[in-house]
């Protein structure tokens, strides 16, 4: 238990340098972009000498570390900036969006992780018999389809021609739970599909590794029920897909911004194609530094669950 602890303050204790760099990354990349804050907030038709007297006012001219510098005391105080004429804090409409955004990416990565413990259990478990042969065609043709493709093909099929789902919008889950997973749904196996066709070869890899080992045979051997061996061989064989898994989570948070729009959600990926078109530099700022801050937070959680789950991998 020490062990672990030390491990675990140790994935903690550089979280912050990583969110540091990250600060330092996204701040510095939309430096270049071709958006002017100063004709943003006054509109296109304002004056050269108008320009001039607000960005001296907002610091805009300053020296790019001191601008940095600003920034991170705006940050620490909540303050992401102010979007576009109609001004509205940054921070509000990310505090609005990013639930939605993250109700999407939580149920896409429960179906995934159900859908490759079925898929990989199954081929590893009969492996090379004909289960484990559809699994693996399943997984491939799953790895092969883009989600955005996928969410057209559902909104085809099961919107428009069938009816039987809605082809987009949102219900919130206070208001209706039935509504809300209606809604989400089909954004959400849009998402889940390739993520968890590839994690299910993982774990059938992971599996048909541990199932070779010597302590398998000697626990059959001396004659313990399958399902107890097969519980302590699908606990160390997680540990390859836990580790995966804390990757895929960015896959489907930068993944939930395309399927966003094409379902029509009013979540992050709505208000990244907001700033992007209307040239909001601290509107895309603010939701790109949210979404790979939070990716970099799951990353560390993910850590610490294999450390949790496989006490093998807690070496100092």
């Amino acid at each position: 238990m020490l062990v672990f602890l030390r491990l675990a303050l140790r994935r903690l204790a550089m979280l912050p340098v990583m969110v540091l760099g990250v600060t330092l990354l996204v701040f510095v990349v939309l430096q270049f972009s071709p958006a002017d804050p100063a004709y943003n907030a006054l509109g296109d038709g304002a004056s050269e000498q108008a320009r001039q007297a607000f960005a001296a006012a907002n610091g805009l001219d300053d020296p790019l570390p001191v601008r940095y510098v600003r920034f991170l005391g705006d940050l620490l105080h909540g303050d992401l900036g102010l979007t576009v004429p109609p001004s509205a804090p940054v921070a509000d409409r990310i505090a609005t969006a990013f639930p939605l955004t993250l109700q999407l990416t939580l149920l896409g990565l429960a179906i995934a992780v159900v859908l490759a413990l079925a898929l990989g259990l199954t081929g590893a478990l009969y492996r090379d018999r004909w289960p484990d042969q559809l699994t693996r065609v399943l997984s491939i043709s799953g790895v092969a389809i883009p989600s955005f493709w996928l969410g057209i093909v559902l909104i085809q099929e099961l919107a428009l021609n069938r009816s039987i789902l809605p082809t987009g919008g949102y219900v919130n889950p206070a208001d209706s739970l039935g509504g809300w997973l209606e809604t989400m749904i089909l954004p959400a196996v849009s998402l889940a599909i390739p993520v968890a066709a590839g994690l299910a070869r993982l774990v059938r890899t992971s599996m048909v590794a541990e199932l070779d080992r010597d302590y398998v045979r000697t626990a059959t051997g001396n004659g313990l029920p399958r399902s107890v061996v097969i519980r302590g061989v699908l606990r160390n064989a997680l540990v390859t897909p836990l580790t995966v898994l804390g990757l895929r989570v960015g896959y489907l948070l930068s993944g939930a911004v395309v399927i966003e729009t094409i379902f029509d959600l009013p979540g992050m990926g709505k208000l990244i194609l907001e700033g992007v078109t209307g040239g909001d530099v601290a509107l895309v700022q603010g939701t790109v530094l949210t979404i790979a801050v939070v990716f970099l937070a799951v990353n560390v959680l993910v850590d610490l669950l294999v450390l949790l789950v496989n006490p093998r991998v807690r070496t100092v």
